[in-house]
């Protein structure tokens, strides 16, 4: 301890002073004299001495302190030191947005596959118009040039689909307001036959049976209607029945129908049942001698039964001029509220509610061959169809709340 050297206390050592005189030295060369400025102590006398700082006062200028030693070192090399020119940036408040520029408004609609399209709806629509047109052109090219087909029966689908389904579905969609049942009971594919009721004056029924099928089918199915013999023998009526699919009520067509599979409809009552008076409706009559049974039974597919209301309400038929029809060769004349005493006028229907609904069908094909020719089965199976859709029937005149809503 007698060789240690006592430093006084506030005393540094002689080299970390001289470090800081050399430094001193260095800044006050760059900076300027105080005696060079022109301000209030220029010219007065005042010289550049020891006292000339204390003679100056507050005009005087204080040198920078020193900065310790070892602060610059601590700072990091690789952080960029600020410079006292820049102003700070200044921090954002979360209390305030960012300011959102919107970008501008597309004219179409960008998706994933390509640029954005304008949407013009008159163009769409156009296009549309356009699309109608040419199929339009193209069926009558095909018409006139007879580029067409039908089959043996003379069915033409091209003009049932496009043409008389179209004029037939506004009566069926917007004036009876048809609703339709059971329509899952047609088979999807393979033959079938539809036994419904008829009635109405008019056999404007069977028409409705028939867009119900074509409409409301999943499998989009074709009904194939027989029809009586005065329906072949009106002008311009034979042949629009003919392109529509209907043929003559017989045995051999409906055979003939069913081996290729196809949808036949049938109404047994014909014009008992079309023709009978107001006071009588719903009311099924006879179902002749049981020949579609028969015709089922041959070819082992399923009957459904179809029971239709509203039908019976369109022509009130309230009285028949026998008179008026031997002389015309129809079966019956119908007298109405409305006709013939309104003309032309009382033709017009009256706009009933229908409902068609098809019931569960009745198998066929568990008989033998040989079961078509037992009369005791035929009329058992005659009268379990007539039966299923006079039951029917009187459940949906329970269900319906009037006759035209």
């Amino acid at each position: 301890m007698a060789d240690a050297k006592v430093i006084p206390f506030g005393e540094e050592p002689r080299s970390r002073r001289a470090a800081k005189r050399a430094r001193g030295r260095g800044r006050s060369s760059a900076s300027p004299s105080p005696s060079s400025d022109s301000g209030p102590g220029a010219g007065s006398g005042l010289g550049s001495g020891p006292g000339a700082a204390a003679a100056s006062g507050s005009h005087s200028l204080s040198s920078v302190p020193d900065q310790p030693d070892g602060i610059e070192d601590a700072m990091p090399d690789d952080k960029p030191r600020p410079d006292p020119a820049q102003p700070e940036p200044a921090h954002p408040d979360p209390a305030q947005p960012e300011p959102h520029t919107a970008a501008p408004e597309a004219e179409g609609t960008a998706t994933a596959e390509g640029p954005a399209t304008p949407e013009d709806p008159a163009e769409s629509g156009g296009s549309d118009w356009d699309r109608r047109l040419a199929e339009g052109f193209a069926f009558l090219r095909r018409r006139v040039t007879g580029d067409y087909e039908v089959d043996e029966f003379g069915y033409d689908k091209e003009l049932t689909d496009q043409v008389l389904m179209s004029l037939i579905r506004p009566l069926y969609a917007n004036y009876f307001r048809v609703e339709v049942k059971g329509i899952e009971n047609i088979p999807s594919d393979g033959g079938a036959l539809v036994v419904s009721n008829h009635s109405g004056t008019l056999p404007l029924d069977g028409l409705m049976m028939q867009v119900a099928v074509h409409d409301n089918h999943p499998a989009g199915r074709h009904l194939r209607l027989l029809a009586a013999d005065l329906v072949f023998m009106l002008p311009v009526v034979n042949e629009l029945a003919r392109k529509a699919g209907h043929t003559l009520a017989c045995a051999e067509d409906a055979e003939r129908l069913l081996q290729r599979g196809e949808i036949v409809g049938v109404m047994p009552e014909g014009f008992k049942g079309l023709g009978k008076p107001f006071g009588e409706r719903y009311k099924l009559q006879r179902f002749g001698r049981g020949g579609f049974v028969s015709t089922a039974l041959r070819h082992g597919v399923p009957i459904v039964p179809c029971s239709i209301v509203g039908a019976e309400e369109i022509y009130p038929m309230i009285g028949n001029s026998k008179t008026l029809a031997r002389l015309l060769g129809f079966p019956y004349f119908p007298i109405t509220p409305t006709f013939p005493w309104l003309g032309p006028l009382g033709a017009l229907p009256l706009p009933t509610k229908w409902t068609i609904q098809f019931g569960e069908p009745i198998p066929t094909d568990g008989y033998p061959p040989e079961a078509a020719e037992d009369p005791m089965l035929m009329f058992n199976l005659t009268d379990q169809v007539r039966e299923q859709i006079q039951h029917t029937l009187y459940k949906l005149l329970v269900q319906r709340r009037s006759v035209f809503f």
